[in-house]
């Protein structure tokens, strides 16, 4: 009896660092790394879920840029990255669904070598011009566009991004051809097009919605299938008559695969209970994006989904990127 006793004594011993341990998590800043660079819309939400979770579930989270190659380098990061509870990642469709099928360098798989944990927000891609531009409307530029093919440029955050090809399948279904002038990130794309160096500018609405609001952007039609709640002035693509292109965004927060079921539970709910919340749904609103939580499972489903259905999306656009 003392045998087992003793036995049993030694085995809480045990258990016991590892309990403290898991009851201490976090015990450390976690790192969020941000794919892109800063002012874009990635960056913006990243930075808004980290400033929220310091306060509402006291961590220190700390973001951390990663940009390149059309946010496939941060993502590889973060796969790379130790699965101890510690190390964070804001992707979005572009990284994870649509990159893998256009960059030869990629070879991640999301749900092989992520963890989702919680969805964000989605948002449309809204097509732009500087506000002096001729063009007023969409069919303005389709008119423009068919008279002189491969002249009118556009700017996007980068190849491979759903953004880039949010404009490619708009250019396949209007029967255009525009020239696309990547660059490495939304705000420089932001830049060169209110200096007028680029015709248009693709973005996603909390990249392009501040400047818009401004008056320096004048915004011709979004691509989703309804209209976005924050320019619910513009028209969608679809109402000019191209149905086919619909194409949004969404962003969440992943981990490298293997990271503890504790911590995907409690990141999930702390994220959740943010967007439960009035404050954080507004802030939200006001950046242009549109809250939806998920549970991890509904979050990984759907990005097992997509990851499929952008296979052929990428093919039948003919886009690629060495």
């Amino acid at each position: 009896m003392k045998v087992m006793l003793a036995g049993a004594s030694i085995a809480c011993a045990m258990l016991a660092p590892q309990a403290m341990a898991q009851d201490a998590w976090p015990s450390k800043p976690i790192r969020m790394v941000i794919p892109f660079p800063p002012g874009g819309g990635t960056d913006i939400l990243a930075r808004l879920v980290s400033n929220q979770l310091s306060q509402t579930a006291k961590w220190t989270i700390v973001p951390d840029n990663r940009p390149g190659a059309g946010g496939t380098i941060g993502i590889a990061e973060a796969v790379r990255a130790n699965p101890n509870g510690y190390e964070l990642v804001m992707g979005q469709k572009d990284n994870l669904v649509v990159a893998p099928w256009l960059y030869k360098s990629v070879s991640y798989e999301p749900s092989r070598d992520l963890v989702a944990i919680a969805h964000v927000a989605f948002t449309p891609v809204v097509i732009v011009t500087p506000v002096n531009s001729r063009f007023k409307t969409l069919a303005d530029l389709i008119a423009a566009a068919r008279q002189a093919p491969d002249t009118i440029t556009y700017g996007s955050p980068g190849n491979g991004t759903t953004i880039h090809l949010a404009a490619e399948i708009l250019s396949n279904a209007a029967n255009i051809k525009l020239r696309h002038v990547p660059y490495k990130g939304s705000n420089a794309a932001m830049m060169d097009a209110l200096a007028g160096n680029v015709d248009l500018l693709v973005a996603s609405v909390p990249s392009a919605l501040a400047q818009v609001k401004a008056g320096k952007l004048r915004a011709l039609a979004v691509t989703s299938a309804a209209r976005s709640s924050s320019l619910p002035d513009v028209p969608t693509v679809a109402e000019s008559g191209y149905k086919k292109v619909d194409v949004s965004t969404w962003y969440g927060v992943f981990a490298p695969a293997k990271t503890p079921r504790e911590v995907v539970t409690r990141v999930n709910a702390e994220v959740n209970k943010l967007l439960a919340t009035p404050a954080f749904v507004q802030a939200i609103h006001e950046q242009g994006a549109e809250p939806k939580a998920m549970t991890p499972e509904q979050f990984g489903a759907q990005v097992r989904t997509e990851y499929q259905q952008w296979k052929d999306i990428v093919r039948q656009s003919g886009a690629t990127v060495e």
